[in-house]
């Protein structure tokens, strides 16, 4: 059991991300998750038109709420912004702070409450609507649970 555990631990990444996608705005918390699943599934559709992509296995979805509405985007991670396919946005999220954890799309809520822990016992603050908090999804279509990264903006 002890592997298990040791794939559940948090870890500090500082790391710029640029991403093209699409997004949602949905009512929160009520809209949610119907919004985010709705908006990446029309992204999976259009993946194949994001060029200059970082790994295109790896579904990015930064979002960002203020406790009323929350804005959830579907994107890749680029190296570039310079091509952006009609429809989507391309921007850059500048080099911040984050407590990472992995969990599961089966396990997403277990793996918050772990994280949100985490931060708190390590003498950190999670940003507010200020910054993006990132889910990212690694897509594998046999699988019957997805890895999935959550990244919380920490000070």
């Amino acid at each position: 059991m002890s592997h298990v555990h040791a794939k559940e631990e948090c870890e500090i990444v500082t790391k710029e991300f640029k991403f093209v996608g699409i997004s949602t705005t949905a009512p929160f918390p009520s809209g949610f998750p119907e919004a985010a699943m709705k908006v990446q599934q029309q992204f999976e559709k259009r993946m194949l038109e994001v060029e200059n992509y970082v790994d295109r296995q790896v579904l990015c979805s930064p979002y960002v709420g203020n406790g009323i509405v929350t804005t959830y985007f579907a994107c890749l991670e680029v190296t570039t912004l310079e091509v952006i396919p009609e429809e989507m946005i391309g921007f850059t999220i500048p080099t911040m702070q984050y407590a990472k954890t992995t969990c599961t799309n089966k396990t997403i809520v277990n793996g918050y409450d772990k994280i949100f822990q985490w931060i708190k016992d390590n003498g950190y603050t999670p940003k507010g609507s200020d910054a993006f908090h990132l889910e990212r999804f690694h897509l594998d279509e046999q699988a019957a649970e997805e890895q999935v990264d959550l990244l919380i903006p920490i000070h």
